[in-house]
């Protein structure tokens, strides 16, 4: 909030040579950062009783959604998804699909469609190459995300962007993990991929490119290449030392 990082970008895409039940996932999550119940604001209303706040407004949401069709229109996606419960949340998320609808006017090369959270992560499981640009109020897009990131193998093979209109910020899209600290068995590749998004920010689009390469070259050979959340036998030193090699 500090920032108005407005905008959680979290992209999830499988790379050759690791395990999964698909084989052609490339889903990019647009997250709301600032508002839906993630504000805090919530109260004891009587001792058996507490009540949070949904908050949902246009700004936010009008930002969000012209962030999602904007990186569509730049990485040359073709379809944009707005999730929501707007069956339950009649008001809160149907003004969100009210604003969605009002961007979607400005972009008609890009197709538009709404989802219903709960039923779409029943479709991502079961074909998660049917989608493309998920745009989501915040609660929705944190879980969207990780399921993601299950698809295509871990929560660290997925990295994030946080973006405001002055600032942003890139790291991975997972939490701490202080279970495995100072054994050196973490992916590295959420942070790598962090890395590779800010060098594109950055209008370093080669470079975020070379890394991507060599990245795809590594998750091939397995073993000793693959820390053991992907099924290898290796390291954090090992695997980013073959990255660094790779590149």
């Amino acid at each position: 909030k500090c920032f108005d990082l407005y905008a959680n970008v979290r992209p999830a895409k499988l790379f050759p040579g690791l395990q999964s039940r698909f084989s052609d996932v490339d889903l990019l999550v647009v997250r709301e950062n600032t508002e839906d119940v993630y504000t805090g604001e919530e109260k004891w209303v009587d001792d058996d009783t507490v009540e949070g706040v949904k908050r949902i407004t246009r700004k936010a949401s009008t930002r969000i959604a012209e962030k999602a069709f904007e990186l569509a229109t730049k990485h040359g996606r073709k379809r944009v998804t707005a999730v929501h419960k707007a069956n339950v949340c009649k008001q809160a998320d149907g003004f969100f699909l009210e604003i969605c609808r009002e961007v979607a006017k400005k972009y008609p090369e890009i197709n538009f469609d709404e989802q219903l959270a709960d039923s779409l992560l029943t479709k991502m499981v079961m074909d998660p190459s049917e989608w493309d640009v998920l745009l989501c109020p915040n609660l929705y897009g944190d879980m969207v995300s990780d399921l993601a990131a299950g698809i295509v193998g871990s929560l660290g093979l997925c990295p994030s962007g946080m973006y405001g209109t002055e600032y942003a910020v890139f790291e991975p899209c997972h939490g701490s993990a202080p279970d495995i600290a100072g054994k050196d068995i973490s992916n590295p590749v959420s942070q790598v991929l962090s890395g590779a998004m800010l060098l594109r920010h950055l209008g370093e689009g080669k470079a975020a490119e070379s890394i991507e390469a060599a990245l795809e070259k590594v998750t091939v050979q397995g073993g000793n290449a693959l820390t053991p959340d992907l099924g290898g036998t290796g390291t954090n030193t090992s695997m980013t030392d073959a990255i660094i090699k790779e590149l």
